[in-house]
């Protein structure tokens, strides 16, 4: 992620997590206050019903009152009551007479059996009984009743009142049509109120209920009615309380989307103010390598990316004074490299020559007359030093050693160099028969031989124990295959000190050695040759074992040879 996307990133977070933090919470206190509210209206509202519901009550407590009071001073009623024959048909009406007199929709005349002597609202339920009725309303308190009457039955809101007549208690049951009830009670505009009965869930399914006042609920339609409970329920449609909270949804989305957006802006343009003094930099530090180092950072900026340009320039300077001092010590380095890898592979060269001329001398001083024989026997190692001394000297002429990849005796090598490599140690070889020939350079080969060997007679020569008159170099020569590919392998061993693991890791290293007066080029220098003749080379060694050099090479295929 480049680094204006990330300024981009964090200026949003920063703007968008507090605006959306912000936003949610003023959206929650809208949603919490709009439904206090609601709720506050809507239990004002049934407190208002329950208030109407209680003084329509008194009302025709009152009204029942007055009644009461007025039937015992009349005579017809009284006779009637006594059991009078001739005021029978008066007491049947003059229930309905009081009850359109005194503007109620339901009366009743019960004796102390519970026998109905008169009914308004139902004229054919004299000598009836029901006793259900004064029961269910001595407590006092308004009972909703439903009552026969000649069209089928009428839903009432009742009280209850009594009085004498002759030394005979009568009961006196009156009320007023739950309907007319209903439409007189005050309602806001999006509440309803109705009476929900039991098991009524008409009422309660036409809207959310918002709130209840309890009533008693008598069914005198029933062959045997028992108290049971109603509700006088106000219900208000969710709809507004629900479209006002999408409302307010909308509009906090709308606003934090549009300060969001104003946000992504802003920081865009901040981003791309912040980036494109940085990007130029970044284009002129690309810019820069050893070979090009003159890029001009200078600038007139006071602020932080003024203070990196300088930087920038200060430390350009440095790389180019740098620059011209690394060019000379690389200068003075490979000089020095060239000088140490001739004197290696000159003295590699002489040491066979020095070998002969010893033993030459030797010869010379004990039996003069041997000399011309050993001589004639020693010539080929010195021949073969003189040529190869010619050779390193042709090779080293052009700087580059060219190789030519043609087959080569590698059994013969081996015993050349066998041969040439003693100072006290002797050198076997176990050379394998039929050995494929080598694709290689003989030279390069040679070359590669003489150094393992020598490493080995140094191991060896180099100890300090008793056992060091024991000790040898083996060379061992053998084919082998890899992946389908014939090889041509190589092992000089030796039983020196062998090498620990850090001496290993460090075996190919230029200028490391672990003897006195050593180059510490050998091992390199013949791991670059391997390699140019497109072999592999590893070594094998734990201390006090001895080291194992091996050397893989492709064999001479026959379109080489």
């Amino acid at each position: 992620m480049s680094f204006r996307a990330r300024l981009l990133v964090a200026f949003g977070v920063a703007v968008l997590v507090p605006l959306l933090v912000f936003a949610v919470g003023v959206h929650r206190e809208m949603d919490r206050r709009l439904t206090a509210e609601y709720r506050t209206r809507v239990d004002a509202a049934v407190e208002v019903v329950r208030g109407q519901l209680e003084r329509e009550s008194s009302d025709i407590a009152g009204r029942l009152a007055a009644l009461a009071s007025s039937f015992p001073q009349d005579n017809r009623f009284r006779l009637a009551v006594q059991g009078d024959a001739s005021a029978r048909r008066y007491l049947l009406d003059v229930a309905g007479d009081a009850m359109r007199l005194a503007g109620l929709s339901l009366l009743e005349i019960q004796d102390t059996a519970g026998r109905v002597l008169s009914s308004g609202h139902f004229r054919n339920a004299f000598d009836r009984l029901e006793p259900a009725l004064p029961l269910a309303l001595q407590g006092g308190r308004p009972l909703l009743v439903r009552a026969r009457t000649a069209d089928g039955s009428l839903l009432a809101l009742v009280r209850l009142d009594s009085l004498r007549v002759a030394g005979e208690r009568l009961t006196v049951v009156g009320g007023t049509a739950a309907d007319a009830l209903v439409g007189r009670l005050p309602r806001a505009r999006d509440l309803a109120v109705a009476f929900a009965l039991p098991r009524d869930t008409v009422v309660r399914a036409s809207g959310a209920v918002a709130g209840e006042v309890p009533l008693d609920f008598l069914d005198l339609t029933r062959s045997s009615p028992a108290p049971a409970k109603a509700a006088l329920v106000v219900t208000g449609s969710p709809a507004p309380l629900e479209a006002l909270r999408r409302s307010v949804t909308r509009w906090s989305l709308l606003a934090a989307a549009a300060t969001a957006a104003l946000a992504l802006l802003l920081a865009s343009w901040l981003a791309a103010r912040v980036n494109r003094p940085l990007a130029d930099l970044a284009d002129k530090t690309a810019r820069i390598d050893l070979d090009r180092l003159d890029q001009d950072f200078s600038t007139t900026r006071t602020d932080e990316i003024g203070a990196l340009s300088r930087l920038l320039g200060a430390m350009t300077e440095r790389l180019r004074l740098g620059a011209s001092r690394l060019r000379e010590a690389e200068r003075r380095v490979a000089m020095g490299d060239l000088a140490r890898q001739v004197n290696h592979d000159i003295k590699n060269g002489l040491a066979p020559i020095r070998h002969v001329l010893r033993h030459l001398d030797e010869v010379a001083r004990d039996d003069p007359a041997a000399l011309a024989k050993v001589l004639a026997e020693r010539r080929g190692t010195l021949d073969s030093s003189l040529a190869y001394l010619d050779t390193l000297a042709r090779n080293y002429a052009g700087l580059s050693p060219a190789l030519s990849r043609e087959p080569c005796d590698v059994n013969a090598i081996v015993e050349e160099v066998a041969q040439g490599a003693t100072r006290g140690v002797p050198v076997g070889t176990v050379l394998a028969g039929a050995l494929p020939q080598a694709a290689a350079d003989r030279t390069v080969l040679r070359r590669i031989l003489e150094n393992l060997v020598g490493n080995a007679i140094d191991s060896v020569a180099g100890r300090r124990e008793p056992a060091v008159v024991n000790g040898t170099v083996t060379v061992t020569t053998e084919a082998a295959s890899r992946a389908s590919e014939s090889l041509v392998r190589v092992t000089v061993a030796d039983t020196g000190p062998g090498m620990t693991r850090e001496q290993l890791d460090r075996a190919f290293d230029d200028f490391f050695t672990t003897k006195e007066g050593g180059t510490g080029l050998g091992l390199s220098i013949v791991r670059r040759l391997v390699l140019d003749l497109g072999g592999a080379l590893r070594i094998e060694t734990e201390p006090g074992t001895g080291t194992r050099a091996i050397v893989e090479l492709p064999a001479a295929s026959e379109r080489t040879r």
